[in-house]
């Protein structure tokens, strides 16, 4: 069994957490997120202010889906009480993120500024014009729009520019010839 999967998932006051069939319902009054789970590893039952994942058999597949979907729904409560941050910071002469609309333009060194579409569920913040702060209830879609914003332009390893997460240590290489 897995260590992580055995552990009960608080759910706090605000929280109401619903399970029909195969579906597992988290919703609070900052929004609603569904999973649906796989039934033929796992089943999810909620006991007062607790949430139990437990394993149907004992094979490779399904302690791996109890870990698994126990982290899912933690998250999916987790968003939807605090919500996820991801900042970015955009290091360069000249680089800058412009917010139009559900449009993020940004101009990091190309010919022409880049175009971001942001998705639904997400919000982004601009605080300074190279800063930018992603926040939503789902911590996949936030990673994941990070990690499309920072593809834009990773941060180069001789010159340091370039898009990274905040905290992010970037490996600086020695330009042949020094």
């Amino acid at each position: 069994m897995s260590r992580i999967g055995k552990k009960p998932i608080p759910v706090p006051d605000k929280v109401k957490v619903e399970v029909k069939g195969d579906l597992v319902t988290v919703a609070s009054a900052d929004g609603k997120k569904k999973l649906e789970q796989n039934v033929e590893f796992v089943t999810v039952k909620v006991e007062g202010n607790e949430v139990l994942v437990e394993t149907i058999e004992d094979s490779r597949q399904a302690r791996g889906c109890h870990g698994l979907y126990r982290t899912l729904i933690s998250n999916m409560i987790a968003g939807v009480t605090t919500g996820w941050t991801r900042a970015l910071q955009i290091e360069g002469a000249g680089f800058k993120a412009e917010l139009k609309g559900k449009k993020l333009v940004l101009t990091v060194g190309y010919t022409y500024p880049r175009e971001y579409m942001v998705p639904d569920g997400v919000t982004l913040e601009l605080p300074k014009a190279n800063q930018i702060i992603i926040k939503g209830t789902s911590k996949e879609l936030v990673g994941q729009t990070a990690a499309s914003i920072r593809a834009v332009r990773p941060p180069d390893p001789y010159r340091g520019k370039g898009i990274r997460y905040v905290g992010e240590r970037a490996v600086r290489k020695v330009a042949k010839g020094k």
